[in-house]
Order: C-alpha cells, then sequence, then structure tokens
C-alpha cells in the first residue's frame, strides 16, 4: 500500500471534499472545512490548508473561534500531524484551545483483512436495529471507557431510526450482558469506511472479541464495495490493528475551545 497516496486520498475525500450526511452541513471558509452537527452534535473544523504564515494562520484560528462562539459553547480543531504550519497545535493552545489525547490514524486495504469472526464460546454479536439495541450499545459503551457519552447516545438513536444505511453497530453479547460495543460508519461518495467504538468489558478483554468484531466489519465494508478501513486507533487498539494488517498514516489530535 502507497502509504503517502493513501494520506492523500484520505485528506481530499475524508476531510477536504467530506460531504456531511444530514442533517449534518460542511461549510468552506477560504482555507478551512468545517462540519456542523445540528443541535449538539459534534462540530468543528475537520481541514485547514493553512500554509506557513503564522500570522495568517493565527488570523484564520481567531476567525474560528469568533464564527463558533457566536452560535456554539463549544466545538473542536481536530488537527492532524501533517497540518500546516508545523507548529499549528501550538498556536491553536495559545489562542485557547485544549489539546486532548493523541491517535493514530491507521489504514488497511479492506482486501487484505480477514472476513471471518472468530468469537470465543459463549458470545454472539447482535445487530443494533432499534432504541433496545441502542441501549444495550451505550451500556458497554459507559462501562467500557469509564464515561458516559450523551451525544453519541444521541446520535445512534438518530443513525438507526432516520439513517440506518449510514452505520452499522453491533454487540457482542454473552447471555443477555453486553460486553463490547462497535460500529461502521459508511462514508458514502468516497473509498472510506471508519471503525469506531470497539470497547470491550474489562473481564473479557484479550480473549479476541474486538479482532472479531473488526473481522465482521471489514466483510460489511467489503460487501459494499469499500476499498480501505480507517480507524483513529488508542494506544490499546492500534498494536491489535497492526497485527491484523493495519498502517499508521498519520496521528490526529482534538483541540477542543470552550468560552469562557
Amino acid at each position: 500500500m502507497d502509504i503517502s497516496a493513501v494520506l492523500e486520498l484520505f485528506d481530499r475525500q475524508l476531510r477536504r471534499d467530506l460531504v456531511a450526511e444530514a442533517p449534518d452541513v460542511i461549510e468552506r471558509a477560504g482555507s478551512v472545512v468545517r462540519q456542523v452537527g445540528a443541535g449538539d452534535a459534534w462540530t468543528g473544523v475537520i481541514w485547514s490548508d493553512l500554509g506557513e504564515d503564522g500570522a495568517a494562520a493565527d488570523a484564520a484560528i481567531a476567525e474560528q473561534v469568533r464564527h463558533f462562539t457566536e452560535s456554539r459553547s463549544e466545538f473542536e480543531w481536530k488537527l492532524y500531524a501533517h497540518d500546516r504550519p508545523a507548529d499549528l497545535g501550538e498556536r491553536l493552545a495559545a489562542a485557547g484551545f485544549t489539546a486532548e489525547e493523541p491517535e493514530t490514524v491507521l489504514v488497511a486495504s479492506v482486501a487484505d483483512l480477514p472476513v471471518e469472526p472468530v468469537l470465543p464460546e459463549g458470545i454472539s454479536l447482535l445487530r443494533v436495529v432499534d432504541v433496545a439495541g441502542v441501549e444495550l450499545m451505550m451500556q458497554v459503551h459507559d462501562e467500557a471507557f469509564g464515561r458516559p457519552s450523551p451525544r453519541l447516545h444521541r446520535q445512534l438513536l438518530h443513525q438507526v431510526a432516520n439513517d440506518p444505511d449510514s452505520v452499522d453497530a453491533i454487540v457482542a453479547m454473552a447471555g443477555d450482558r453486553p460486553v463490547c460495543g462497535a460500529r461502521t460508519e459508511f462514508h458514502r461518495g468516497t473509498r472510506f469506511a471508519s471503525l469506531w467504538g470497539g470497547g470491550t468489558a474489562k473481564d473479557w478483554r484479550g480473549k479476541g472479541i474486538y479482532r472479531a468484531t473488526v473481522a465482521y466489519r471489514t466483510a460489511l465494508a467489503a460487501e459494499r464495495g469499500y476499498q480501505y478501513l480507517q480507524v483513529d486507533a488508542s494506544d490499546q487498539s492500534r498494536p491489535i490493528l497492526e497485527r491484523l494488517g493495519f498502517s499508521a498514516l498519520t496521528t490526529t489530535t482534538p483541540y477542543t475551545y470552550t468560552p469562557h
């Protein structure tokens, strides 16, 4: 896989030229592309090309702060390691943004990945197709990640009810207990599908459940004709994914701005 070529395709299809799924919208303002979520859905800068002119970068940052804080209490600037200028992260921090933990952007060719999920004994996969399924998924999400996510909860309820073709979510069940939740976002008009979630209850980790959900989701992407799978990987999931055949494209760090 040509990493440079895939990175260029990733930047173009999933950032610069992204087409948002309704009700979200994409706004283009000069060298900045913004995704604006409906209600309190995720909102922020997904792409920028500010060159190496520090003064111009500072002006663009200030303009985004002014734009978003007119109607929002919080937004995010999703910074990638190769974005320009090279010190953009420092400039965001100086402007009042708070950096969260960086993640590694991994990508793999769908054709190179296993597609047969191998589940441990006693585990089955349940597709999330209704409110009850969403509740099971959020139950294990909150347990696995140690925090509630009301925004994700509302997003999944909306997708399941209004746009089920945009997402495929599954819950790994041990009897009637959810022990892992994972979902796939399908980016229409691109070659990419994205893997999200994959959080596993602590007492079920190390048994291959996460790997099985990746295989299941790879099969879905193959059926729909997607060429690549993309993941924003934590330090915990990165080694598993790299053993399966994923490669690092870049890193990404969310910078959050909350008005005082």
